[in-house]
């Protein structure tokens, strides 16, 4: 698999309640928001950065 077909599928586990604004706004730009919605996103630099800033809030898989 070449490293343009790759795709990561993300699930958000915890809720945002009481985090700081960032990690809600990194959530949204992910194309999160609840808890249970699963989005598959493309596997590169930047939205690797953005799953590192809210890895405690999200499940991630390689698909």
């Amino acid at each position: 698999m070449t490293e343009a077909n790759k795709t990561l599928r993300l699930t958000q586990v915890k809720g945002t309640a009481g985090r700081p604004a960032d990690q809600c706004k990194t959530l949204k730009a992910l194309g999160l928001g609840r808890i249970g919605k699963t989005i598959d996103q493309v596997d590169n630099e930047s939205i690797r950065g953005m799953i590192f800033k809210v890895k405690h809030l999200i499940t991630v898989e390689e698909i």
